[in-house]
């Protein structure tokens, strides 16, 4: 069966568009204007990113790469081995790159007397200690095997931290080999006793104590080793008892996750080669599959640094301090639902905060005038309010209807706690499809009021987790429309009645309708230019690799519509392609906090057709997930939205413009030219506009306005 082979020649292939993105992550760790521990926190997120890709993308295509049918992906018709080549190439040099910036920045954290130690750098008193420490904490509970026929090679479970060492037996001079897990139940930062902020790692200090867990051998060599497993579960419903709970296999299929096929292993610094052959043989692994890093292997405990090195570390080595502002859209003083049934609401997180949407579930909770709630759930924090209030909503007697998706990729467990604490509230709790996830973010609260039925809707870009939501760029509409509402009710029917082809008159709904609708907007934008005006599309998401929506991208662009495009990670469009995508700007911004908003927009203006989405235009959300975009109608919320917008376009910090090559190119800034950090502006602006500063700002206006009337009067007399 013959195979579509695609116009490659403006677009690039997705995986490793993913790892150009990365690292730009990786930018953020080597720029000395970004404070120094929080260029640590960027190296840990950028290894931790990378961590996630080979489970998931790298296990996925890994499977694929086995198929008797070989198929190409649909950006640059590359075969799965094609594919798996040109990533371990260029992940080697990431790797490289990392390693090089976190040396340079433990270098930088000296000069505050914080110091990674190994054990032949440590002072005698330091030596003592460290040995009485590891033979009282660290040895009890320790789990060594060595490997021979009565001892098989061990499951190494995904991404923990073991000791592998070569052995050989002193008394018959066989060499042997043997594996050491590193405990979870240890500290793994050792803070040694002397003045300052000197450490050893838990893994570094087993290592050395090799000799000693095995002493009737004598050590060859020895290494850090962690494996990276595939962890791209195919949850399609095969083996799912139709008797049976749905939490409940899932739970089931998540302990299957630790034990997929490797597909990558990482060993700190050098390693001996007989050693390493052992492990590339027992693990079925390739040489190209084996990465050598300078840095640690999980760099996670530096984001406890801050706790641990207080005293050590001043503050300019973080960003400063940022609260979550009130909405300049809230009043603080009235209730929301007052509010919100007078005129729509737009809260922008992180700037401003999610504590107003939680507080109008809180009042839904009490409101004897409310008769329902009804919300989807994707990803929710460890602890959340929001959870308590939908609870109490439920034992004060609303109808509490919860859609909650249980397979939200490393939050399943999760969020099967949290459904089964909301069952036992008496909420209704859903879980979704079994081909497609349910990522939409909507809440829709019924009221009865004197006779007539009222609905408030929120609808958001990300999801209601309290944490996240002072750490990533995210917008939440919400409004009192009619017809908004009447779509908000039709799609819980739907979801409740397993109805995905349901028709709304004002919300886009994927899987059935958004795209289609998206296409519609973009062929309406060409006809413009067709008819002598000006057609302009911007669009802000996370991720572009819908294949269908790409190509419309390129028709539109050669028409002459202006495109605008804000993409945080996957790009797959290359612009800037003579005839093709010559009118596509593509930007991506990189900082302090994750850009995750969805917004799209048609036209120019107030006139424009301004939409705030849960979907990213990834073909996974267009075509396979239950996702929602609502209109913003209020014009004095549309032009926030384009204030938004144009910062972000304008930014010349942060911003990086992709290029015809697919690279993320900085800015020219012009000498003298002002520099303008998007993020950091609309930290700045939400303080100005925050309801308390406006207020003590117009008390301020007025005095100065009295004492100039004075002035004025004593003048005349």
């Amino acid at each position: 069966m013959s195979q579509i082979v695609y116009d490659s020649s403006y677009t690039q292939n997705r995986e490793l568009s993913w790892l150009k993105f990365n690292q730009r992550v990786l930018e953020e760790a080597e720029d000395e204007c970004v404070p120094l521990m929080e260029r640590m926190k960027f190296i840990s997120i950028a290894t931790s990113n990378l961590d996630e890709f080979f489970m998931i993308r790298v296990g996925s295509i890994t499977d694929l790469s086995m198929l008797k049918d070989k198929h190409t992906e649909n950006k640059k018709n590359m075969l799965p081995n094609e594919e798996l080549a040109a990533i371990y190439a260029a992940s080697a040099g990431l790797l490289h790159r990392r390693d090089k910036a976190f040396v340079k920045a433990e270098e930088g954290l000296k000069q505050y007397g914080i110091q990674r130690l190994n054990l032949k750098e440590l002072d005698k008193a330091e030596k003592k200690f460290v040995d009485h420490y590891f033979n009282t904490y660290i040895e009890p509970v320790l789990s060594p095997q060595i490997i021979d026929p009565h001892h098989p090679f061990p499951h190494l479970i995904n991404k923990l931290l073991y000791v592998a060492v070569l052995l050989k037996d002193k008394l018959t001079n066989t060499t042997t080999y043997g594996i050491i897990p590193v405990p979870t139940t240890v500290n793994r930062i050792l803070l040694l006793p002397q003045e300052g902020s000197r450490y050893c790692l838990l893994e570094k200090v087993i290592a050395e104590y090799a000799a000693k867990i095995f002493k009737q051998y004598t050590v060859l060599g020895k290494t850090v080793i962690s494996v990276t497993r595939n962890a791209d579960l195919v949850i399609d419903g095969s083996g799912f008892d139709a008797d049976e709970d749905f939490s409940l296999y899932m739970k089931k299929i998540l302990k299957k996750r630790t034990r997929l096929a490797p597909v990558r292993l990482e060993v700190q610094n050098d390693i001996n080669q007989q050693l390493l052959d052992f492990l590339m043989d027992k693990l079925h692994l390739t040489k190209e599959k084996v990465f050598k890093c300078k840095a640690p292997l999980d760099c996670s405990y530096v984001f406890s640094f801050k706790d641990l090195f207080a005293a050590a570390l001043p503050d300019e080595l973080y960003y400063a301090p940022f609260t979550p502002q009130i909405s300049q859209n809230v009043d603080p003083n009235r209730p929301m639902i007052e509010q919100v049934l007078d005129h729509d609401l737009l809260l922008s997180y992180p700037y401003e905060s999610m504590d107003d949407y939680i507080r109008m579930i809180k009042e839904a909770a009490n409101d004897s005038c409310v008769v329902s709630i009804k919300i989807t759930i994707y990803r929710l924090a460890k602890k959340a309010k929001l959870i308590k209030y939908l609870c109490d909503a439920a034992e004060n007697g609303k109808e509490v209807s919860v859609l909650m998706e249980l397979r939200a990729r490393f939050d399943e467990e999760n969020n099967i706690n949290w459904a089964e604490s909301l069952e036992e509230s008496g909420c209704r709790v859903m879980y979704g499809f079994e081909d497609y996830k349910v990522h939409s973010k909507i809440t829709c609260i019924t009221r009865m009021s004197e006779g007539s039925l009222q609905t408030i809707t929120q609808i958001g870009t990300g999801n209601y987790n309290e944490n996240t939501a002072k750490m990533y760029t995210d917008f939440s509409l919400i409004t009192a429309d009619e017809r908004i509402g009447r779509d908000a009710l039709h799609f819980f029917n739907n979801m409740a009645m397993s109805d995905l082809n349901g028709n709304y008159e004002e919300l886009l709904v994927a899987p059935n309708g958004l795209k289609n609708q998206i296409l519609e907007k973009i062929d309406l934008e060409i006809m413009k230019v067709q008819m002598g005006q000006p057609g302009m599309i911007t669009m802000k998401f996370n991720s572009l690799t819908d294949r269908e929506i790409i190509d419309k991208f390129a028709q539109a662009s050669a028409a002459g519509v202006k495109i605008r495009l804000i993409i945080r990670g996957i790009c797959c469009i290359l612009p800037n392609i003579a005839k093709k995508t010559e009118n596509i700007l593509v930007t991506s911004i990189v900082g302090r906090y994750l850009e995750h908003s969805r917004i799209y927009a048609f036209g120019e203006g107030d006139d424009a057709q301004v939409y705030i989405a849960s979907a990213d235009m990834m073909t996974r959300n267009t075509e396979k997930r239950v996702e929602i975009a609502a209109p913003i109608k209020d014009v004095r919320l549309k032009r926030q939205i384009w204030e938004y917008l144009n910062l972000q376009l304008q930014d010349n910090v942060k911003a990086r413009v992709v290029d015809q090559n697919g690279d993320l190119k900085k800015k020219v800034v012009a000498e003298g030219a002002q520099r303008l950090d998007s993020q950091q502006r609309m930290m700045e602006l939400a303080v100005e506009r925050a309801p308390e500063k406006l207020e003590i700002a117009q008390d301020h206006a007025k005095k100065n306005k009295f004492m100039e009337m004075i002035k004025h009067f004593l003048k005349q007399a």
